[in-house]
């Protein structure tokens, strides 16, 4: 089958020998690295979108020519990130396929394509661990930048990161975009699409059974041998019992009252997508914040699926060792439909120019250093796919209150002095409204949010619910009330340096102008926050705060 493309004058035409690739040859013997990633910021606003990254103080960008040892977590087993040096040479910006016909990606449970899957993926995993396309080079490519391997340009000493901050969107679904074209063309199949995993509707909260089959390429012995079907996803998993059998299956209203908080009642951009990250921030600092996504369910899913013998939860329940496990490539699948969802909503894209002209570099599926930009992946119709249309039963399941304003009991609760530390016991505090009684347009206009300071160990599991004006009691951070305004979820990551044994600052926002509304409690100048510690070392609230520009659309 044969496929023409903008992309220079190739067509498809089944797989490249890269060895024999003269542009490609160079002082490795054409040992060129994977399909890895690097994150390189572009101020360009030209048609021509090159690359020079001393053009501007704003892009962010990795040094290149060094790629350093992974951070990684206690216990994990030593392993490399890094691909093999590049030879200095400049990628070229990539020319998007005039597609004719969308790929459509399907539900896990419901995949037609399974034998075209299980095809390509055997031929992935039989490449040389050394080649571009190979599945150990794949794989890599979440590492590298998810623990520490790459730095920033110009500042050697900040580490790239494409979590925790609005980058986390558009680096997954390009990922995903040259994994399904590179699949394609290991088996000859320009409109093969992956499956999604859709955790998000009841008949997608099991673990697909076609990641069960042991003789499966799909097939991933580590993963939590307590949530094979016909157990559950919990969409608010609480890891205590981790090393115990004394797990739950999930609880199917809940999960759906989880998806309407965290996608359908996000209406502002930056807390849907996280905060800002730009060239010289620090990752790992109150600058930076995860979006309402990322926190919940991605990084949920992560942990769930996580084989619970191993020290960080690995595969899937450490970012280091994600990608190595095939299901990571379904459950993000679902991730970027949610993202595609949300946008449905009428909700815009960022139109920062620093969040517009993100690039990052993959190698394509013929073989092309290629970079590629954020704008350019807004539509997903431009880039050649589609999702099936499924139902969204959660948008149907709004939590709602445990008791009305009149069977809420004033408790008194004093404000705490800041900062303080959140460990094991469920803490209570009292925080201050700047403003009450604002109208719909002020409120349509404006998010009223809640705004965490923490700083927490980021090689560790953790997960904290936020409660608003209810009893100190485990049982009510369910997310079928509506007095459950969030939770703070991260994923083993490795510490930053030997120093700083992975101490990590982050601001988490919650909005809540529409949980206020429901409680009743609009008209009154202050609330009650409870923070009810699920799992992990200790917290350190440094700041809690409410604020009217922190939620905001860029």
């Amino acid at each position: 089958m044969e496929l023409e493309e903008k992309q220079g004058s190739r067509r498809w035409e089944g797989h490249l020998d890269w060895r024999n690739m003269a542009a490609l040859r160079g002082r490795h013997d054409g040992m060129l690295p994977a399909s890895f990633v690097l994150v390189l910021f572009a101020a360009a606003t030209a048609t021509s979108f090159s690359y020079n990254p001393f053009a501007s103080a704003e892009p962010v960008g990795p040094d290149v020519e060094g790629c350093n040892k992974p951070t990684l977590p206690s216990g994990a087993k030593p392993t490399t990130c890094c691909p093999p040096n590049l030879e200095k040479k400049e990628p070229i910006d990539y020319v998007i396929p005039n597609y004719q016909t969308l790929r459509i990606r399907k539900p896990a449970h419901d995949y037609d394509d399974l034998e075209k899957y299980k095809k390509a993926l055997n031929i992935m995993k039989s490449l040389p661990d050394d080649h571009p396309h190979s599945w150990t080079q794949q794989s890599r490519i979440h590492c590298a930048y998810c623990s520490n391997s790459y730095h920033q340009h110009g500042h050697t000493d900040i580490a790239m990161q494409v979590h925790f901050s609005w980058i986390f969107l558009p680096f997954h679904r390009w990922l995903l975009y040259f994994y399904e074209r590179i699949l394609g063309k290991l088996i000859d199949d320009p409109n093969f699409a992956i499956p999604f995993w859709n955790w998000d509707a009841p008949e997608g909260m099991e673990l697909p059974s076609i990641f069960t089959d042991k003789s499966s390429p799909l097939y991933n012995a580590l993963r939590n041998q307590n949530h094979q079907p016909p157990t559950l996803v919990d969409l608010n998993w609480n890891v205590k019992n981790v090393n115990t059998s004394g797990d739950t299956s999930g609880d199917v209203k809940a999960n759906l009252a989880t998806m309407y908080r965290q996608v359908y009642e996000v209406k502002k951009a930056i807390c849907f997508y996280g905060r800002s990250f730009r060239a010289g921030d620090k990752p790992y600092t109150i600058k930076t914040g995860s979006g309402s996504i990322e926190l919940v369910p991605h990084n949920i899913v992560h942990s769930w699926t996580g084989d619970k013998t191993q020290p960080n939860l690995e595969d899937m329940g450490a970012f280091y060792a994600a990608a190595r496990d095939p299901i990571f490539y379904s459950h993000h699948a679902n991730v970027d439909r949610m993202w595609t969802i949300w946008k449905s909503f009428g909700r815009e894209d960022i139109t920062d120019p620093d969040y517009q002209n993100a690039s990052y570099v993959f190698y394509d599926e013929n073989l092309n250093l290629v970079r590629v930009k954020n704008s350019d992946a807004f539509d997903i119709k431009k880039l050649g796919y589609d999702y099936k249309q499924l139902d969204l039963p959660w948008l149907k399941a709004k939590p709602m209150p445990r008791r009305s304003k009149n069977q809420r009991q004033q408790r008194r609760v004093k404000t705490l002095d800041l900062p303080f530390t959140l460990k094991d016991k469920i803490v209570s505090t009292v925080v201050k409204r700047p403003r009450i009684n604002r109208n719909q347009t002020e409120k349509d206009e404006k998010e009223e949010s809640l705004v965490f300071s923490i700083q927490f160990d980021r090689s560790k599991h953790l997960k904290f619910d936020v409660l608003i004006n209810e009893e100190e009691d485990y049982k009510w951070a369910n997310p079928k009330y509506r007095e459950l305004a969030g939770s703070f979820v991260s994923v083993s990551h490795g510490a930053q340096t030997s120093s700083d044994v992975g101490a990590t600052e982050t601001t988490f926002l919650i909005g809540i102008t529409d949980l206020l509304d429901q409680l009743d409690v609009d008209d009154e100048d202050s609330i009650v926050i409870t923070l009810v510690p699920q799992y992990g070392d200790e917290v350190i609230i440094k700041d809690i705060n409410i604020s009217f520009e922190e939620c905001k659309s860029q």
